[in-house]
């Protein structure tokens, strides 16, 4: 068992299976592409979130608390990586978001915040915001903090708290936009 779950990848698939058994072996008589495209948008919206409150939960506030030889292991292997996974979930998550939207027939409507569809148009406007930030203003910036493009000291501090405030605006915007997608109900 250690080694079939010490190999994420290996992890990964075996619950891509198990989940397709469900959608087949349960589901199946209602299993559309929607339902499915719903099921992709939630699971990479878990995983947006979830690195999103990592980096404000967890990372952010420790680095402070961790010794300066140590820094390094974050800065250059976890955060990375962390960013990596963190920006491609935005994108696909919005993606998949206008996806249903479109197949659903109500994207003009809710972005233009038609009744029925001004909570979830709200939703959709605070994702776009949430994923302009993450590609644009957190990702540049955390790549002059992190050193993965030069820039001086003073420009990866400026770069560092630039990244920081973004993301915690993102997250401010993150709570009441999970209000808006989980409260509506597009059928």
């Amino acid at each position: 068992m250690a080694k079939f779950f010490g190999n994420l990848h290996l992890v990964l698939v075996a619950g891509l299976v198990l989940s397709l058994a469900l959608m087949f072996g349960l589901h199946g008589d209602a299993l559309t592409a929607q339902s499915v495209t719903r099921w992709l948008h939630t699971f990479f919206g878990i995983v947006w979130i979830g690195l999103l409150y990592y980096f404000n939960l967890v990372q952010i506030p420790t680095m402070p608390k961790i010794p300066a030889e140590l820094k390094p292991a974050v800065s250059k292997h976890i955060a990375p990586s962390a960013l990596f996974f963190f920006r491609w979930a935005a994108a696909l998550t919005v993606l998949l978001g206008l996806i249903i939207a479109v197949q659903a027939g109500y994207a003009h409507q809710a972005f233009t915040l038609q009744d029925p569809y001004k909570l979830i148009g709200v939703g959709m406007w605070l994702a776009v915001i949430m994923a302009f930030n993450v590609w644009f203003i957190i990702w540049p910036n955390q790549k002059k903090a992190l050193g993965i493009v030069e820039a001086d000291d003073a420009t990866k501090a400026k770069a560092a708290t630039t990244a920081m405030m973004t993301s915690r605006l993102n997250t401010l915007l993150s709570i009441p936009m999970l209000y808006t997608m989980v409260s509506f109900n597009g059928g």
